[in-house]
C-alpha cells in the first residue's frame, strides 16, 4: 500500500512538508495507547527470542533502531516504537534552542533512493526534550537515547566552550535516556567535523565521560569520510578514555557513484548525504570499527539499510546494533517490522540459536 499509493503522495510534497505530516499522521498512535495496540497488531509484530540483542547493560528486543535525525524533538517515540523498531535514537538535541539552516535544506535523490540535508539541529534545546521524553519513558518499551550536538552559536575554536556547551546538553539529557549519543559528525553544523581529530576529541568525550553515572552509557558517532588514519586516531581516543560504543557512520559530503544527474546534484549544494550511496563505506567502517576495538564496545552500524540482507551485512561486519532512516522513508511504516521478520528467518537458516552470534563472523 505504501510503495504504491501513500509514497507517490507523499513524494508530491516538498520533503520538510512530507516530513512533518508523517509526524502529524503519527499523532493518534502517540497519544492513544490503543491506536499502538492496533498498530503493532496490523504489523504482526511479536518478540522472537532469536533477535533480542543484549548490550549496553540493556535488552533491545530486536536490532533494527531509528538514526538519529528523524524525531529531532522527541515529539513521536511511542507511535515509532509502535512501528517495531528495537531502539530509538533522538534527536540531536543542542544545548541552545535553535532553528534550522535557511530552506531548502531537505532533497530527495530517488533515483538513488537516497536524501541530502542541511537541517543544522534544529530544536527546542536539550532540556525541553529531554523533559519531553521523561513524560513519555514509562511508555517507550524500548531502549531509547538522544543525541546531542554543538550548539550553532558557540564558535567552534574555542575547544573550552564547545565542551561546556556538550557538556550542558549531556546533564539535560542524561537521565532521561538510556543511552546519549555525541555527534561529532554532522557535516552541517560549520567545522563541528574537527571535534573527530585526536585532541579536539579527548578534550570533549574526555570530559563527557569523567561526567557519566554509572548508569549512563555514552557513545559517539563518526563521519564516514575520515581516512584510515583519522579513524585509528578516533578510535583511540575511544578505548582510551573509555566510550561504551561508536555509531558508523553518519552523512557523508561525498557525491560520489550517484544515479542522479550531476547538474541536479551540483544545483541542490552542500548537505550530508544519506541512503544506499553510503552503505559500503558504512560497513568499512564498521569492520574498522570492530577489529580495532574488539568486543570493548558496542558497534552500531548505519547507513542505507533498506533490508535485512544490508542490515545482517552490518551485523556480519561487527555491528551489535543496526539503524536506519532513509530506508525508513522509502520504505513506509511497516519497515522495520518486516525487516526484523525477514532477520529471524536468516538467523533460523544460519543454524545459531540468535543474531548475536552472527556479528562480526562474514
Amino acid at each position: 500500500m505504501y510503495d504504491s499509493v501513500l509514497r507517490r503522495l507523499f513524494f508530491l510534497l516538498p520533503p520538510d512538508v512530507a516530513h512533518a505530516t508523517a509526524l502529524a499522521a503519527l499523532a493518534p498512535a502517540e497519544h492513544w495507547g490503543w491506536v499502538r495496540r492496533a498498530v503493532r497488531a496490523a504489523l504482526s509484530e511479536t518478540r522472537d527470542e532469536r533477535l533480542i540483542v543484549r548490550a549496553l547493560g540493556l535488552e533491545f528486543p530486536s536490532p533494527i533502531g531509528l538514526a538519529g535525525g528523524f524525531d529531532k524533538e522527541a515529539q513521536r517515540p511511542r507511535a515509532l516504537a509502535a512501528l517495531g523498531f528495537g531502539h530509538l535514537e533522538l534527536g540531536t538535541v543542542t544545548a541552545r534552542p535553535q532553528t534550522a539552516n535557511p530552506r531548502p535544506n531537505l532533497f530527495r535523490l530517488p533515483a538513488d533512493r537516497a536524501l541530502i540535508n542541511r537541517l543544522g539541529f534544529p530544536n527546542g534545546g536539550a532540556q525541553r526534550v529531554a523533559a519531553r521524553v521523561r513524560s513519555a519513558r514509562a511508555e517507550i518499551p524500548v531502549p531509547t537515547g538522544i543525541s546531542i550536538g554543538k550548539s550553532r552559536v558557540v564558535p567552534i575554536d574555542d575547544v573550552e566552550a564547545v565542551v561546556a556547551d556538550y557538556m550542558a546538553a549531556f546533564d539535560a539529557v542524561s537521565d532521561a535516556a538510556d543511552f546519549v549519543v555525541a555527534n561529532v559528525s554532522s557535516p552541517n553544523t560549520t567545522g563541528l567535523r574537527a571535534m573527530q581529530g585526536r585532541e579536539h576529541a579527548r578534550a570533549l568525550l574526555g570530559a563527557l565521560a569523567a561526567r557519566r553515572k554509572d548508569s549512563t552509557r555514552l557513545l559517539v558517532k563518526i563521519a564516514p569520510d575520515l581516512d584510515d588514519a583519522q579513524i585509528e586516531d578516533l578510535l583511540a581516543v575511544v578505548e582510551e578514555v573509555g566510550i561504551d560504543g561508536v555509531v558508523a557512520t553518519n552523512t557523508t559530503v561525498s557525491r560520489e557513484g550517484l544515479s542522479t544527474p550531476d547538474p541536479r546534484v551540483r544545483a541542490i549544494g552542500a548537505g550530508g548525504l544519506s541512503g544506499p550511496p553510503l552503505r559500503a563505506r558504512s560497513l568499512q567502517v564498521v569492520r574498522r570499527v570492530r577489529a580495532r576495538l574488539g568486543r570493548k564496545v558496542v558497534v552500531v552500524g548505519v547507513g542505507g539499510v533498506e533490508n535485512a540482507e544490508h542490515a545482517m551485512a552490518l551485523v556480519r561486519g561487527g555491528a551489535d546494533l543496526v539503524q536506519m532512516y532513509t530506508g525508513f522513508i522509502y520504505g513506509g511504516p511497516s519497515t522495520p517490522s518486516r525487516i526484523a521478520r525477514d532477520l529471524a528467518k536468516m538467523v533460523e537458516r544460519a543454524g545459531v540459536p540468535n543474531i548475536a552470534a552472527l556479528v562480526g563472523v562474514g
